[in-house]
């Protein structure tokens, strides 16, 4: 009711009119997210939302808008607002053939409330150095300050000294658990599917939860309006096609994309050859589909779903004769992993100043590793036939309804405010043995049902024309087995413009997490584990203060922001422990009751315009991490400890058809834990007998080398009658810097035992085609 009261001064210069409608590219008709309304008059505005809808109150009769989104003409709009009044806006694109990292809106950085976020679009995501020549949206992520790598190669996501898993990574507003394919070294995400991507690291607003450290929130594209476009690529390793267009013009359109691998297909000839006529290889693939369907100018409806998977096999088969005894056996093992994602949403306009969107999703996450061994015994009198099976398989399933609101009542109040429901299935993993001749042995845990419930509301202030506000409440409860957590975690984020291209920023978020990630290496194996916060294991709490400045001087933006960050109740496997032995529950492997501190500072200096274009990013952080029964209870630095990272990404364009980008990387050394003492003992029962006794001072008590590494581009376009075709010659690597990927005790060459590194990647050249239709 306070609140209420709060508001009502604020609320009582709302009851005029309201503009609204939709905004959407000229070309395509696909939704644009986060553009730009402003009313030169009242210097009040709004942005469009992720279904590309805004809404405008106005106590004002002479209205002067301007409609803008970065890579497009700007359109400007005189009228007098006599009643409320929808109009829906197409912006026809301009070429940009530079690199643009943006605020979340199209605004100079000083103008936006939100701090601690970036998006990037999807043209300049690709325009970027590859690993392969394969794009990769996490991989770009991963040059913005206070985001790191983890290993080499990795698409996993550090932010701000946190996990992998305390990343809320959305697709098409579905989690997506696991996001690497080939290991880690590619992400799930097909960029010629993508129509945004952004990124939060602090300063969450009040419609996020459930994760501690970021939000990625990526939308697929929804499928052409006008005509039907295409475009595609085959690259070092992969190749990918991708089909839009409309099913009925300006009322229903489709996306079909698709990706897959062919390592397998090219290492086949010779696998066979080596193993005498086995079989083994390794493919990846995903499909993106996507239908979007206009009832009305008030309704609309979308189905999206995503589908991929990693599979690693190997396949043998022979035979022998013993006597008059013929013996036939094959055997096939392998893993595989993936995800299956689905959504149905209905947006409906429900009167000028009020948007709602229902959705339903479904998702599900699964790894399995099997074996299969068959044995045939053929004699003259008589087949003998034996067959032994086993599976391991675990993962997370999700059923999930939210509705969302967006509400705009006046020219400096606009609200959000939803609920939203997730039933969760955990499989901590399950193994399965089946012989001809016995039922199905089983051992594992089984599995565990989870109900999270969310309510959230989130205004957004302007108080004079200085000081914005978006302040809010994200409340949650989660249910497992027999007992319930709640939390209630507010957030407040603020800014206030000390002159018309300097504004000084501050944020508060209180999160919390109710699932974990058990993970037994970082290098992104698909064997980590999620379970749920029990009885005996507590959720996720974190909170995070941040405070910078963002100054805009001519095509150039300046970011600078401090944050200091703490976690609770963090796990990790105990010491030895693993996934494999599963006589043992899973809560019984872990340590509990863990403390995190991260701190630092970033720096961000953006070029937007011009043909030298990119950003400059630094970061200097400390994290580190407790446990009570780890390291004798004292404080340890984390393993992705890093004091410096440095990240420089350019792009050049020379002309229409050819243009060059480069990226730079720099970081601390990883934090690893090496023996600070060995030495021989004797066994007592066993004459002769030594073993070696390694003494660990500390965890992580040490570094591995520095990493850096730069990546070169060069693209080369040229037009054709049916469309566009484009070579990019890439370097991963170029000055083949041998970065450490990880270091053990072994013998050198003169037999004397020493620390020895590992590297993982030299430079690797890459060459790719690509074309547009």
């Amino acid at each position: 009711m306070r609140i209420w009261l709060l508001l009502l001064p604020v609320l009582s210069f709302a009851q005029k009119h309201t503009i609204n409608g939709f905004i959407k590219d000229a070309e395509s008709g696909e939704s644009l997210i986060s553009a730009t309304i402003l009313n030169l008059k009242s210097k009040s505005g709004a942005t469009s939302n992720t279904h590309g809808f805004y809404s405008l109150t106005q106590n004002q009769d002479s209205v002067l808008l301007v409609y803008s989104y970065v890579g497009y003409q700007p359109q400007t709009i005189r009228f007098i607002l006599k009643s409320d009044t929808t109009i829906s806006i197409m912006l026809a694109p301009v070429l940009l053939n530079e690199i643009v990292v943006e605020g979340t809106r199209a605004d100079p950085i000083h103008e936006v409330t939100q701090m601690s976020s970036v998006s990037i679009p999807i043209d300049q995501i690709k325009a970027l150095p590859a690993l392969m020549g394969e794009v990769d949206v996490l991989k770009i992520l991963q040059l913005i300050p206070g985001v790191q790598s983890g290993n080499e190669g990795s698409s996993g996501l550090y932010v701000r000294g946190g996990g992998p898993d305390q990343n809320l990574i959305l697709l098409d507003g579905v989690p997506v658990y696991n996001v690497a394919h080939l290991f880690g070294f590619f992400s799930v995400f097909n960029a010629d599917a993508l129509n945004h991507v952004e990124m939060i690291k602090g300063g969450f607003p009040a419609r996020y939860g459930g994760r501690l450290s970021s939000v990625i929130d990526i939308n697929m594209k929804d499928g052409n309006m006008k005509e039907v476009k295409g475009e595609g690529s085959i690259g070092l390793i992969a190749a990918k096609a991708t089909v839009e267009g409309p099913i009925q013009k300006d009322k229903t359109s489709f996306l079909i994309s698709a990706r897959r691998t062919y390592i397998d297909i090219l290492a086949r000839p010779i696998i066979k050859s080596a193993s005498e006529g086995g079989k083994a290889g390794y493919y990846f693939y995903d499909v993106n589909l996507k239908l979007n369907h206009i009832i009305n100018p008030k309704n609309r409806v979308y189905a999206s779903l995503y589908m991929g998977d990693d599979k690693a096999y190997s396949r043998f088969k022979d035979y022998y004769i013993n006597n008059n005894e013929r013996t036939d056996y094959e055997e096939e093992f392998g893993l595989k992993w993936g995800n299956i994602i689905t959504a149905l949403r209905w947006n409906r306009v429900l009167n000028p100043k009020l948007f709602a969107n229902l959705t339903s999703t479904y998702s599900r996450y699964r790894f399995d590793v099997f074996g299969d061994y068959k044995e045939t015994i053929t004699s003259p009198t008589s087949t003998q036939t034996e067959r032994y099976k086993n599976q391991y398989i675990s993962g997370i399933e999700d059923l999930a309804t939210k509705i969302d609101f967006d509400w705009s009542p006046a020219p400096n109040y606009q609200a959000r405010f939803g609920i939203h429901a997730i039933n969760h299935t955990f499989s901590p993993g399950v193994f399965s043995f089946r012989t001809t001749e016995a039922r199905d042995s089983v051992v594992g845990n089984p599995n565990i049902l989870g109900n999270e419930f969310a309510a959230y509301m989130e205004n957004n202030l302007s108080l004079g024309r200085s000081l914005k506000i978006n302040a809010g409440v994200h409340v949650s409860a989660f249910r497992v087995e027999k007992t319930t957590y709640s939390s209630f975690q507010p957030r407040i984020a603020a800014s206030y413009h000390l002159n018309h291209a300097f504004t000084v920023k501050a944020s508060y978020a209180s999160m919390v997490q109710f699932i974990h990630l058990l993970t037994n290496a970082g290098l992104g194996l698909p064997t980590d584990l999620w379970v749920p916060a029990t009885a005996s294991i507590k959720p996720q709490q974190a909170n995070q203060f941040a405070a910078g400045v963002a100054k805009t001087y001519k095509s150039f933006e300046f970011t600078l922001e401090g944050y200091y960050k703490t976690m609770n109740n963090l796990i990790e496997y105990k010491d030895g422990a693993s996934y494999i032995n599963l006589e043992q529950d899973w809560q019984d492997k872990v340590v509990t009751g863990g403390k995190g501190e991260a701190y630092g500072i970033e720096l961000l200096a953006q070029k937007k315009k011009g043909k030298v274009s990119g950003w400059v990013g630094y970061t200097l952080a400390w994290n580190n991490r407790q446990f009570d029964d780890l390291n004798k209870a004292r404080w340890f630095p984390y393993k992705y400890d890093r004091r410096h990272d440095i990240s420089i990404a350019l792009t050049h364009t020379w002309n229409t058809r050819m243009d060059f980008s480069m990226a730079w990387v720099f970081g601390t050394g990883n934090a690893i834990t090496l023996p600070t003492l060995q030495y021989q003992s004797q066994n007592p029962f066993v004459p002769y007998y030594t073993s070696d006794i390694r003494y660990y001072e500390s965890r992580n008590n040490f570094r591995m080398k520095n990493y850096h590494r730069l990546d070169l581009s060069f693209s080369f376009w040229k037009d054709k009658k049916w469309g566009q075709r484009k070579w990019t010659l890439g370097v991963y690597n170029a000055y083949s810097r041998l970065n450490p990927f990880f270091v053990d005790l072994s013998y050198d060459k003169n037999g004397k035992k020493k620390f020895i590194q590992y590297s993982l990647f030299p430079i690797i050249p890459s060459l790719t085609y690509s074309f547009k239709f």
